[in-house]
């Protein structure tokens, strides 16, 4: 099967997994294969199609099909001005809150820009009249695409729905071949989910609650920017479930918070005896492959998304999403979560006697430390990239602390800056962990006017001379560009940065003065230097010695 008839025969099969009823065509070339999985659906007895030759009058049949039935219809034309003769249609839609699913074929990236026949810009090509637009990617023969195909149209009838009904735009490239070639087989089941839709979304209706089945083998995952924490980690606390925090979820604390996830979900054993019947997310998770690996294997996945335009689902396997949810407590055998805690305690112990067996100041135990010793009351600004990825494997759950991070887009760009704004609106002491890169790269933040408030902030600068993570990523492998294009050394003094700005300077030579050095109170810099080298090595030991902990409690 060509990629392009396996995306459309995909896309059209959702979209009547979701509820469709009725579709509307305006024919051309490059919408073939959505054409002719449409028509195959309507062979089948599975929709009404609907084919009309002008765009325009397509477009407002299907506006009264959805304005009357209430429920999304799709709008399927070419490429070019077939395209924008919709455009009437769905500012009409928008304004008058209609669901429609603008579906519009595209040529490939490489015939953009070309002067290709029937080529326009259709990316965004509805502006502010859809609800949500994508472009979706050109099909490829390859493990992963089935999931994308059809969370991605699952997202779009959902949000053509909720929270405001109207319009959404998906934008689809097609390389030819554009008709079948009759060869069936394709790298993965191109089947979805028999009981409805690939993502199931629950509207924002008085009482709409979704109730979660009762099961102990459930796992509750906290990332950034999640809601309702405390109310969502005593609910599975109750229910006998460990809660699985990244840092700046700000959920590691108590009894049934695990420390060493991200080691636990490295080892195939223990994966393949704890696959979660259910998940529950709140927030958004992403610093850890191994744990966005449990998103897949869990039979059900659903995601706590308060505001229903978005949410999050990194690994498309969201199966239901909710505005509100609610965990029932579960009573009984308690072997699931005794089995978590006891992997956890051996991989913690395990990791932290490599990390206390090496008296100079290391990436890790600096992490692991400095929010142990923080005082109650504290805010820990910490870098997007090896800081925040150090404290999700190694922080120790504890109460009374705030760890924030800029998430949303990730990368280095004003890290100083955003920590010295935290710090003057927190009513505690305040500290950041930051690289020295991200350091570097905002250090005009370092400029305080003489008439404007000083924060109470420790900036904690682990200065390993660039960019520390590339050494734990496959390009460090590339011993011949690695320093060039990925280390990116620097060799400024940051001591010397720290007198051109006036702000008090202290240097950690080891491990065991991280209290010592931390004391004081106003604007202050504190540079502890690593070597990137040596940081991968002790990651490595880390690792191998966790993992090697688990499996034993498996025996």
């Amino acid at each position: 099967m060509n990629p392009a008839t396996a995306l459309a025969t995909v896309l059209v099969d959702e979209l009547l997994r979701c509820g469709m009823t009725d579709a509307v065509l305006a024919p051309g070339s490059r919408s073939a294969p959505l054409a002719l999985a449409l028509h195959a659906a309507e062979e089948a007895g599975r929709l009404r199609l609907h084919v009309r030759i002008d765009e325009r009058s397509a477009s407002f049949l299907g506006l009264g099909l959805a304005k009357r039935s209430g429920r999304p219809v799709p709008l399927v034309c070419t490429s070019g001005t077939a395209a924008a003769n919709f455009h009437p249609a769905v500012v009409e839609a928008h304004e008058s809150g209609v669901p429609l699913i603008v579906i519009t074929a595209d040529r490939p990236p490489e015939l953009r820009d070309t002067g290709a026949n029937q080529t326009i810009d259709q990316v965004k090509l509805y502006g502010t009249a859809v609800r949500w637009s994508s472009e979706i990617g050109v099909p490829e023969n390859r493990p992963g695409m089935v999931a994308y195909w059809r969370s991605l149209m699952s997202r779009a009838w959902g949000l053509a729905q909720a929270p405001v009904p109207g319009p959404v735009h998906l934008n689809a490239a097609f390389r030819e071949p554009l008709i079948p070639d009759g060869d069936n087989s394709w790298c993965e089941p191109l089947d979805g989910d028999e009981t409805g839709a690939w993502t199931k979304v629950r509207a924002a209706t008085p009482g709409s609650v979704l109730h979660v089945p009762p099961t102990r083998r459930g796992v509750l995952v906290v990332g950034d920017g999640a809601v309702n924490v405390k109310r969502y980690v005593a609910a599975a606390s109750m229910a006998g479930w460990p809660v699985l925090a990244e840092p700046n979820g700000n959920a590691r604390y108590g009894d049934h918070a695990l420390s060493s996830h991200h080691f636990l979900l490295g080892v195939p054993e223990f994966v393949e005896r704890h696959r979660p019947e259910v998940v529950v997310t709140l927030g958004r998770p992403g610093l850890s492959r191994p744990l966005l690996s449990l998103l897949r294997r869990a039979a059900e996945h659903i995601v706590l998304a308060p505001d229903l335009a978005h949410w999050p689902d990194p690994v498309r396997s969201a199966t239901q999403v909710a505005p509100e949810v609610e965990i029932p407590v579960v009573s009984g055998d308690d072997t699931w979560l005794k089995s978590w805690r006891s992997a956890d305690l051996a991989a913690s112990a395990a990791v932290d006697e490599v990390l206390d067996a090496v008296p100079e100041v290391t990436e890790p135990r600096l992490a692991r430390d400095l929010v142990a010793s923080v005082p109650g009351g504290s805010l820990l600004f910490t870098a997007a990239s090896m800081p925040i990825r150090d404290l999700d494997q190694v922080m120790r759950p504890r109460r009374g602390i705030r760890i924030m991070a800029n998430r949303g887009a990730s990368g280095i760009d004003g890290l100083v800056s955003t920590a010295m704004g935290a710090a003057l609106a927190h009513s505690g002491r305040s500290y950041a962990l930051l690289g020295d890169l991200a350091f570097l790269h905002d250090q005009n933040g370092l400029i305080i006017g003489p008439w404007d408030a000083r924060p109470d902030l420790a900036i904690v600068v682990v200065n390993n001379q660039g960019g520390g993570i590339f050494s734990l990523l496959p390009q460090a492998a590339l011993s011949g560009s690695f320093e060039r294009v990925f280390g990116t050394p620097h060799r400024v003094d940051l001591e010397a940065v720290a007198g051109a700005h006036g702000v008090p300077y202290r240097r950690l030579d080891a491990a065991a003065d991280l209290p010592k050095v931390m004391a004081g109170e106003g604007l202050r810099i504190v540079e502890a230097r690593t070597d990137r080298h040596t940081n991968a090595t002790l990651h490595a030991d880390m690792r191998h010695a966790a993992h090697a902990a688990v499996r034993a409690t498996l025996t």
